[in-house]
């Protein structure tokens, strides 16, 4: 390796440790106001929390078992919404590392993609709050009720509960995501229709991954979403890469 890319080398690497410090910072300061706001406001959040099941089953008892579970409970609550809140400074922390290596137009585009990032996002949780889980949970606490009685005890189910909602608001950014590669010309919407049959496969072992248990209906109200989102992806790479092919063209045009 010469001198000068031995250097530029090690640039890159302090500009990624750099990046990363900051990330990391960022999501620190960011739960410890996300731990406040929980502990201050805790009987508002856990409405929010528990709604999803006692809307399904009133009767329900959410109970805890152990003398520190709701402080970790706290915690995990906290942690959840500074990876939520955090989310839009870590993804322009990795903006800026890789800005140097891209075109005028493609920082464009990647400006424009921070606030499709957050509403993707918040569309996911929405998806995840108000459709997902209300059904989901109520196969899993009704089924084998008559043998018996759920108590369930409130870090498993804040645990689970956070854990849904977040990586559906992150599968819900695949279009956002295959749009840009499209845009930049990193895949085709060809290459991405391709090996669409491998996606809905992996689809399914993410839905199991997600999901507490491995039963084919929660795993289905996970995978299903997520190929209809792949599909929305493939429709977005469509018209990224003609608008690509036409900017193109008029820059190649004779003037």
């Amino acid at each position: 390796m010469s001198e000068d890319k031995q250097v530029s080398f090690m640039q890159h690497l302090a500009d990624l440790r750099s990046c990363l410090f900051r990330s990391v910072i960022g999501l620190l300061v960011t739960m410890v106001i996300c731990f406040t706001l929980v502990f201050y406001f805790k009987e508002f959040i856990f409405q929010l929390f528990t709604g999803p099941a006692l809307e399904r089953i009133p009767e329900l008892n959410i109970v805890f078992t152990e003398v520190t579970e709701m402080m970790g409970t706290y915690v995990k609550v906290s942690f959840y919404l500074a990876l939520a809140l955090a989310l839009p400074y870590v993804l322009y922390q990795g903006i800026m590392f890789v800005r140097p290596a891209l075109t005028r137009s493609e920082r464009l585009y990647v400006y424009i993609m921070l606030p499709a990032i957050a509403i993707f996002f918040l569309a996911g949780v929405a998806f995840a709050y108000f459709i997902l889980i209300p059904p989901a949970f109520e196969f899993l606490l009704k089924f084998g009720d008559n043998i018996a009685e759920p108590m369930i005890r409130v870090g498993n189910y804040v645990s689970i509960l956070s854990k849904l909602i977040f990586w559906i608001g992150v599968c819900f950014e695949i279009p956002v995501l295959m749009f840009f590669l499209a845009k930049i010309g990193v895949v085709t919407p060809q290459w991405l229709a391709k090996y669409r049959k491998i996606f809905y496969i992996g689809a399914f072992v993410l839905g199991a991954i997600i999901t507490p248990t491995m039963d084919p209906v929660n795993q289905s109200l996970v995978a299903v979403p997520v190929i209809l989102l792949y599909e929305f992806g493939i429709i977005l790479a469509r018209i990224a890469q003609r608008s690509r092919r036409k900017e193109d063209a008029e820059s190649t045009a004779p003037a």
